[in-house]
């Protein structure tokens, strides 16, 4: 400690020419950067809360272990989504992106909280909100900010857009409301076929989950005893609609019926890792499929056509903002236990908002696929084949 401030002295000292900002400035860097690991907590322990259960004897724990490294990894990607999304709005305002985005600001914690409590082994598919589970899967913010532009570097060659990209294990980002979850059926029973200890995680929404292929796919799932968990972001409204003017029930972990289910609190990371990892443990057990629903809401309108305040109101998303936003939420957390500093904090957001910038002047600077790539990718594996092109006179060759 003497040390430090005596560092500390020595640089006040010798830079009398600098005005009073720089010199707190460079004082309070200094103090920061002589905290060692050894300063903070290295693990604590925290309530959750209860999750409520359907045909389960107990559910997850109610408290949960969060080590320094794990709090800092999971603060910096809701904060690279949070602001990947925020520059989305920009961009699509400027028509620099142009077409459907759905955006996922609000509901980090479940994007984060299930990627945390499965492994990256595992499949993972979900609807049109997919710019979060891109990242977390393992796409970069610069494929994905590309994809958006419809750039040749995006993450599908700028043909997907916002609603279809692709990692490995990551299968969309789909379009269609619903049809997602029997394709993630059909991955959860190839794994299982093929001996395999994986699992498919099949996210919807709240508007999706009145789909009659969701409930057809339940039915097959529980039959064959498939490792598959259907996940419901609830987050309070389909396109426009609450869901209780959309839904007769709204508890939705109880719509398997006779698959088990949970229902989550989605805003808190923590909370969905836990129940998660309970989830998969139930699937790669034997016991067939389980049912989540993520009690979550989105602070953007369901996509960029809709402004999200003529059906609720601004006051109601301010105070969801304010009581409880996912990445407040962990940031206090990790701060009352002394696990991270407000400085390193701020020098992740820097971090992050550097990474965005450099991202968004990628995604608008590089070039778009040429006419000749139009039909690539079509099919996997096959050799040069000649596709039809825009008028009847012109032929396209797709490369696989």
């Amino acid at each position: 400690m003497r040390k430090m401030l005596t560092i500390i002295s020595n640089v006040l000292r010798g830079s009398a020419s600098r005005n009073g900002a720089e010199l707190v400035s460079e004082g309070a860097r200094l103090v920061v950067s002589a905290r060692t690991y050894a300063d903070f907590t290295p693990q604590a322990s925290f309530d959750i809360k209860n999750c409520d259960v359907h045909k389960l004897e107990e559910g997850p724990p109610l408290q949960a272990v969060l080590t320094r490294e794990e709090g800092l990894q999971y603060y910096r990607t809701m904060q690279t989504i949070r602001r990947m999304e925020l520059k989305a709005d920009q961009l699509y305002k400027q028509k620099i992106i142009r077409g459907f985005c759905h955006l996922y600001d609000g509901q980090e914690a479940c994007a984060v909280g299930i990627e945390a409590g499965i492994k990256r082994s595992d499949h993972l598919i979900t609807a049109y909100r997919a710019h979060g589970y891109t990242y977390t899967r393992g796409g970069t913010v610069r494929e994905i900010m590309a994809e958006l532009t419809g750039r040749r570097g995006g993450i599908a060659k700028g043909k997907g857009g916002s609603m279809h990209m692709y990692t490995k294990h990551f299968y969309g980002g789909n379009g269609i409301v619903g049809a997602q979850v029997p394709l993630g059926a059909g991955v959860a029973l190839a794994c299982k076929y093929l001996g395999k200890n994986e699992l498919c995680v099949c996210l919807y929404g709240d508007g999706a989950a009145n789909q009659g292929q969701i409930f057809e796919t339940y039915n097959m799932a529980s039959l064959w005893k498939l490792p598959c968990i259907f996940i419901c972001e609830n987050n309070q409204y389909g396109m426009g609609t609450s869901v209780e003017r959309a839904a007769a029930s709204t508890d939705y972990y109880k719509r398997g019926d006779f698959i088990p289910g949970l229902r989550v609190d989605g805003m808190d990371v923590l909370c969905v890792r836990e129940a998660t990892k309970f989830a998969a443990e139930h699937c790669k057990s034997g016991k067939g499929p389980i049912l989540m629903e993520l009690l979550t809401y989105r602070y953007h309108g369901h996509s960029m056509s809709d402004p999200g305040v003529s059906y609720r109101t601004r006051e109601e998303i301010q105070e969801v903002r304010s009581k409880s936003d996912p990445i407040t939420l962990l940031k206090d957390r990790m701060l009352s236990n002394n696990m991270v500093s407000v400085e390193e904090l701020k020098e992740i957001d820097v971090e992050v908002r550097k990474e965005i910038e450099d991202a968004a002047q990628f995604a608008t600077t590089d070039p778009e696929p040429p006419l000749e790539e139009l039909c690539n990718h079509i099919f996997y594996n096959e050799p040069p084949m000649k596709v039809r092109g825009i008028s009847p006179w012109i032929k396209l060759k797709s490369v696989s």
